[in-house]
């Protein structure tokens, strides 16, 4: 009678949990080790607690999404499709919906319920869960995985381990880079980590007056000098250091090593969806209506009430100027300032704000089909903790799923 394959993995977060049940559905005897006293603590904080769980876009835009290594995910992301997550969800009992951005949610807007199906499946599947368990080291033995060592001591044998150890970033949730360490230990390359999805830093004063201000539906775009590096439409929030929100913390995942060494420049188009022309008619229509009244009390169906202080002091126009006394050239300036709203972006907040970590083991040695280590038979990695990372919108847990499948999977059957 063949022998089940034992395998242990490193994490109990989405990654860990999901290469788990895929091995155990393959047969294989698997150990989940967690260092903290419950799973999925960060799968518990995705999404506002609601836990953006995948994303229903076709296969172009998963790929588009992805800000690091997309090519890498090719193997996996076939294998292990976005469709297949949301049927396996409600095979579990985890009914899904679909929002704005085909974000696909639990119905019940719970993230407990995502990591309640995990551990049911988990059970059922007779996976053999480890809680307050920190693993110490990862032991090779002539290129092969041989046993993991915990914190006490104690030396686990087994066939294969999954490193599914996460980031660095939301470090209070226990991703204190543990995997990178592994990683290393074991031979592998480690690329520079910076926090990604991150809100960023601005240098004017006026950004402060600003705190607490949400736009919905600008565009914003950002430039090194005259070069356009990012160009998006959404919503966005002002903080007292800078800028936040779905825009900007996308975009600080597409300029972040940039940012890093240099400030650039962010312009937000607060009128969008006018053309220059179009909002000078709507411009005129207010000024007409207000005609008689200073321009500071001219702007109430502009802007939200917050932003008016900020632009009439940017702008060129008196704020205390009649209206009537405006001149053409005045107005069409202050048009301009509309179109381009300028913050100046100096770099980002740290992995404690950030929602993943940009950087991590190098892809180029894992293979992408079964995630296993070019250097190490028997070791495995899935999830955040590789070089991998994509935009808000459930990109991140989409790469999670398929990678910790794939290393489930060929972990159980890979023979000896």
């Amino acid at each position: 009678m063949k022998k089940n394959r034992v395998i242990y993995i490193v994490g109990g977060g989405a990654a860990g949990m999901f290469a788990a049940i895929a091995a155990a559905g393959e047969g294989a005897e698997v150990h989940l080790l967690e260092k903290n006293e419950k799973l999925g603590k960060k799968l518990f904080i995705t999404g506002k607690g609601r836990c953006n769980l995948t994303n229903a876009c076709d296969m172009d835009g998963l790929f588009q999404a992805v800000c690091s290594n997309a090519r890498f995910l090719y193997s996996s992301f076939y294998g292990y499709t976005n469709q297949d997550v949301i049927s396996f969800f409600e095979s579990v009992g985890v009914h899904t919906k679909t929002e704005r951005g085909e974000r696909v949610f639990p119905a019940s807007d719970h993230a407990s319920d995502v990591i309640g199906g995990l551990t049911r499946e988990m059970q059922r599947l007779g996976v053999r869960i480890h809680l307050r368990q920190k693993v110490r080291h990862i032991r090779i033995n002539e290129g092969q995985f041989e046993a993991v060592e915990l914190e006490d001591g104690t030396c686990l044998t087994g066939d294969a381990c999954i490193v599914a150890t996460g980031g660095y970033s939301y470090q209070t949730t226990g991703s204190d880079g543990d995997g990178y360490r592994f990683a290393e230990e074991a031979g592998h390359t480690v690329m520079e980590l910076r926090p990604a999805l991150v809100p960023m830093t601005a240098k004017e004063e006026y950004i402060p007056q600003l705190m607490g201000l949400s736009l919905r539906n600008v565009e914003a775009v950002i430039y090194d000098g005259k070069k356009e590096l990012y160009r998006e439409f959404g919503e966005m929030l002002f903080t007292h250091y800078g800028v936040s929100g779905p825009l900007m913390l996308s975009a600080s995942s597409r300029i972040g090593k940039r940012l890093q060494k240099k400030p650039l420049s962010l312009r937000i188009d607060l009128k969008p969806a006018l053309t220059a022309e179009q909002l000078d008619a709507r411009i005129l229509r207010d000024f007409e209506e207000n005609r008689n009244r200073q321009f500071k009390n001219a702007l109430g169906k502009l802007f939200p009430a917050k932003l008016i202080p900020v632009m009439t002091a940017i702008g060129t126009i008196d704020p205390e100027k009649k209206v009537h006394d405006i001149s053409r050239e005045e107005r069409l300036a202050f048009g301009a300032l509309i179109k381009a709203f300028p913050v100046t972006l100096t770099g980002l907040r740290g992995f404690n704000e950030a929602i993943i970590t940009q950087g991590g083991v190098a892809v180029k040695e894992i293979n992408p089909s079964t995630m296993e280590s070019k250097k190490v038979r028997g070791l495995y990695f899935a999830g955040e903790v590789l070089d991998l990372d994509a935009l808000t919108g459930g990109f991140n847990l989409q790469i999670a799923w398929s990678t910790a499948y794939a290393a489930g999977m060929h972990a159980a059957v890979m023979e000896a």
